[in-house]
């Protein structure tokens, strides 16, 4: 497979988001999402991006166990700073608290460095320079090869980096979440930094799987999510009806076609798509070998997909928490 750079660090083209093998997409199966991770890296893919949240703790636990033996093999990335104590949840950037978190991170993924290490959401009560300060402290340990972070403003990403070089920038980027390419993109690239496109299919919107609400599991967190609910749903159905147009005129499926988008903004720029089977894996890998023509991009953003969508990204409370 072919690599990409985030900031210095090399990467697959492709990576694998790993969050919904344990939460939030409903239940899922170990033993298949074992298999996914072997199968990805039997296809070269490299990335692999876990968080501490996620289950929590029990997707790094998940993914430990299947880079187990074949750790050389991958990147491996993980993030802190989204704490979670039974159903409540509070975003923390104290220093202390960032290096309990990569200890306890380390020895759920049965590894000794982490090749990228994420602020996941940012603390804004506490300065982001001492939130590095502590994040530089760990790579001088060994602890951690390269700095990430998620969801930051320009300013802060800024800020970050007068402090440790940050190699990546995780943010929500697809054809119907631009939001990216207002201020951050000319940030990222003035400063040398990586796009990581995480969602990159719309929470499966943009697959043109979904066609009802009711596809949910109960737990699926897509059922408290605006763009998934009452009218938006109806009108963002529309607009994977334009997407699904433009591939079959492809001979593609729609997911195809949306990551064939995500990879051909830059050569900096690498969508993280999640699974937990390695049917839809296999068939992400694919979308690699797609070529999009300046008239397939000129008609997808013809769509105006990410200016039309209905609904915000995350619900009213979630979005008024992220760094702005």
């Amino acid at each position: 497979m072919r690599q990409r750079k985030l900031g210095s660090l090399t990467v697959s083209q492709l990576g694998l988001g790993c969050m919904g093998m344990s939460e939030f997409y409903g239940p899922g199966d170990d033993t298949e999402s074992v298999a996914t991770v072997h199968r990805a890296l039997d296809l070269g893919v490299t990335l692999l991006d876990t968080a501490d949240m996620y289950g929590p703790f029990t997707n790094e636990r998940l993914v430990g166990r299947a880079i187990a033996g074949r750790r050389d093999e991958v990147v491996l990335a993980t993030k802190f700073g989204i704490q979670r104590e039974g159903s409540s949840r509070r975003i923390n950037g104290h220093p202390d608290y960032v290096r309990r978190a990569l200890d306890a991170s380390l020895e759920r993924l049965g590894v000794d460095h982490i090749d990228l290490y994420y602020q996941h959401r940012v603390d804004t009560s506490v300065p982001i320079e001492d939130t590095w300060g502590a994040l530089a402290e760990a790579v001088a340990a060994g602890k951690v090869r390269h700095l990430g972070i998620s969801e930051a403003s320009p300013a802060t990403v800024r800020r970050a980096h007068a402090v440790h070089p940050v190699t990546a920038g995780q943010y929500e980027y697809s054809l119907w979440s631009r939001d990216p390419e207002a201020r951050l993109l000319g940030t990222l690239r003035e400063l040398g930094i990586g796009l990581v496109a995480y969602s990159p299919l719309g929470r499966g919107f943009l697959s043109g799987e979904i066609t009802s609400p009711d596809q949910f599991a109960p737990d699926d967190f897509r059922r408290n999510n605006p763009r998934f609910q009452g009218e938006n749903f109806a009108r963002n159905l529309d607009l994977v009806a334009e997407v699904r147009s433009l591939a079959e005129a492809k001979g593609i499926t729609p997911a195809q076609l949306a990551l064939a988008w995500v990879l051909a903004q830059g050569d900096d720029v690498v969508p993280i798509p999640g699974t937990k089977r390695r049917e839809y894996l296999e068939q992400n890998v694919a979308a690699l070998d797609v070529h999009l023509t300046p008239e397939d991009l000129a008609a997808l953003e013809k769509l105006a997909i990410g200016t039309d969508v209905a609904g915000t990204r995350y619900p009213e409370a979630t979005m008024a928490s992220l760094d702005n």
